[in-house]
């Protein structure tokens, strides 16, 4: 299958053509830092026209932080020093790192330290769970977390301020649904955010209610924020060993870039967030590279204040696009919906925005010089991008002003606008909105590892015709469409391997079931998504994203060889070492 896209191929093959090549002309005087020998190193580089990998390489020299050739063994040797450190490999399998294109890294760290509900299976492990670190709280401190997937339970109902109650009652509570969309809380915690049965719902959001009035304890999109109001906000040292412990979980994954909107619920926590790791980076211990988004709903001036506070030009760390959300998560029947949900006739979904004041900020935004992305899962919030998208290109035309992100990949040379508007997740699309996508050059930023978990309820919420189109990598590609993949961790884990293995079969993890095979990809097409791909959507693709002369030196050596082997060998690979900028971040023990 050809890839069909300019731009995306300028990602691809912008810096070299063959794996080989690069050894040549090798400079007189040995000056590497680091050699890698006895590899098996698949570049990422490919031929354009049927898009498999052209010819490896078996060792690598770097210096600066960048790589300086690749070829066989005795010619990369030859670079070698008398500082110069050699690293032997030992034949395993190296690939560029992964760049996962949606995190929420605080968000990820503090579901380590809370109560983690990945993963229960019942209401009573629930329970069990929340009991555990009730007894391990002080008197009246919150209990917070996150994870639990009522769809995942024998009865899939879902739990109530009731269910919590029986576990604690003057402990308040306050429990997110995996999704990061609904969330729960018990009686103690509605008491202390005011929910009573006189509250109205708000703009955006919904408080679930039984026959009788009474809250339920679940929560919906801006319905949650009475809560998060009230609960006290961990101090800056609870936040940096949050944002700490989700790095650790990049190192041993191989993800050695992120595009982050690190606590997307408070903008003011997320820039707190940026400054953190602004510390970490100054101590020299930032162990994956950053592209921090701002919230599209701050005000441009504060925006454009937090865009000039870190330099656009530092490749380890600055902040990129404005995220937006158009609607929530078809878990929780929040995402927007043209027609009704197939399993409830009377949703559908709750959209974010009215279209007018949405299409008037982001024309605002795209002329202040943002590069803008929306969270959009059903079909009807992803029209609403894509017409705020259309209105804003037009707009634009003829001012040649472009996104300062541009700057990163442009040398100044481009004088037309390079928009690269995004799409976080479309997971519920039409063929006509698939169209649109190509004619206003929209990247399709999505996560193949949510399809695992999808998969066992997804078409019941939508019927059958709609599901045909959801999810729908393949379709993205043959119009020519980038894609840009990661995991939206702690969504699902932040490991890509399970999103390789999704997005090359479509099956679940026990091969049981299969989600409309037709739109699965190959391995090379799915690689490429989580390397080249993610570069292109933060505009860095000049940098990362290949392993060729001239890239910046991120790489991960696995146990196996995921181009050669079943896909079910894919799930259970390990990861041996993650390297930034030649430097090792992680080694297995």
């Amino acid at each position: 299958m050809k890839l069909g896209t300019e731009v995306f191929l300028l990602a691809i093959i912008a810096n070299v053509t063959m794996a080989t090549v690069v050894a040549q002309n090798l400079p007189t005087q040995p000056r590497a830092d680091v050699i890698f020998i006895n590899a098996n190193i698949y570049t990422g580089v490919v031929d354009a026209s049927s898009f498999h990998a052209v010819e490896r390489a078996e060792a690598m020299a770097v210096r600066d932080g960048r790589i300086e050739a690749l070829g066989r063994n005795d010619e990369i040797v030859k670079l070698k020093g008398p500082s110069t450190e050699v690293v032997n490999l030992g034949g395993h399998f190296v690939m560029p790192g992964f760049n996962d294109a949606h995190v929420h890294l605080a968000n990820a760290g503090f579901q380590r330290l809370t109560v983690d509900l990945l993963g229960v299976k019942s209401l009573t492990e629930f329970r069990e769970r929340i009991r555990t670190r009730v007894q391990n709280a002080a008197p009246n401190e919150w209990i917070v977390g996150g994870g639990w997937d009522q769809t995942l339970w024998p009865v899939k109902e879902l739990p109530s301020r009731w269910d919590i109650d029986e576990v604690t009652t003057d402990h308040p509570v306050f429990l997110e649904r995996v999704d990061g969309h609904i969330a729960v809380a018990n009686t103690r915690a509605l008491q202390l955010a005011s929910i009573t049965v006189a509250s109205k719902d708000p703009a955006g959001g919904k408080i679930d209610r039984d026959t009788a009035g009474q809250a339920t304890g679940i929560l919906r999109e801006t319905a949650r924020q009475a809560l998060t109001a009230v609960i006290p906000k961990p101090n800056h040292d609870r936040r940096r060993q949050a944002i700490e412990a989700g790095l650790q979980d990049l190192a041993r994954s191989g993800v050695t870039s992120v595009q982050d909107n690190s606590d997307y619920q408070d903008s003011k926590l997320a820039w707190d967030d940026f400054q953190i790791l602004e510390e970490i980076e100054h101590e020299g211990k930032l162990t994956a590279r950053i592209t921090e988004w701002l919230s599209f709903n701050d005000p441009v001036p504060v925006l454009q204040e937090h865009r000039s506070a870190h330099p656009q030009s530092d490749n380890l760390l600055h902040t990129g696009m404005l995220k937006g959300f158009m609607d929530g998560s078809l878990g929780s029947r929040t995402a927007a919906l043209i027609d009704p949900y197939a399993d409830d006739a009377a949703s559908f979904g709750l959209p974010q925005y009215q279209q007018d004041e949405l299409t008037r900020m982001t024309k605002e935004r795209v002329n202040a010089g943002f590069q803008i992305g929306f969270h959009a899962i059903g079909d009807k919030g992803v029209q609403m991008a894509l017409d705020a998208f259309a209105a804003a290109e037009k707009d634009h035309v003829g001012t040649g002003l472009r996104p300062v992100q541009a700057e990163r990949s442009s040398a100044g040379s481009v004088t037309v606008p390079d928009f690269r508007f995004r799409i976080e997740h479309a997971q519920v699309t039409t063929p006509l909105q698939i169209a649109k996508f190509k004619e206003l050059k929209v990247i399709a930023s999505m996560q193949p590892s949510h399809v695992l978990t999808d998969m066992n309820w997804a078409e019941a919420r939508l019927g059958p015709k709609r599901a045909a189109y959801s999810y729908a990598w393949a379709a993205f590609l043959k119009k020519g469409i980038t894609l840009a993949f990661g995991t939206d961790y702690p969504v699902e884990p932040v490991a890509p391997f399970r999103g390789l293995y999704a997005a090359v079969t479509r099956k679940s993890e026990d091969a049981k079931r299969e989600y409309y095979p037709v739109q699965k990809l190959t391995m090379e097409q799915a690689i490429a998504a989580y390397t080249t791909g993610s570069a292109f959507a933060e505009f860095a693709e000049k940098d990362k994203g290949t392993l060729a002369p001239g890239m910046l030196a991120d790489l991960v050596v696995l146990d196996t060889d995921i181009t050669s082997v079943p896909p079910e060998k894919v799930l259970a690979t390990r990861v041996l070492r993650t390297v930034l900028g030649g430097k090792t971040v992680y080694h297995a023990k």
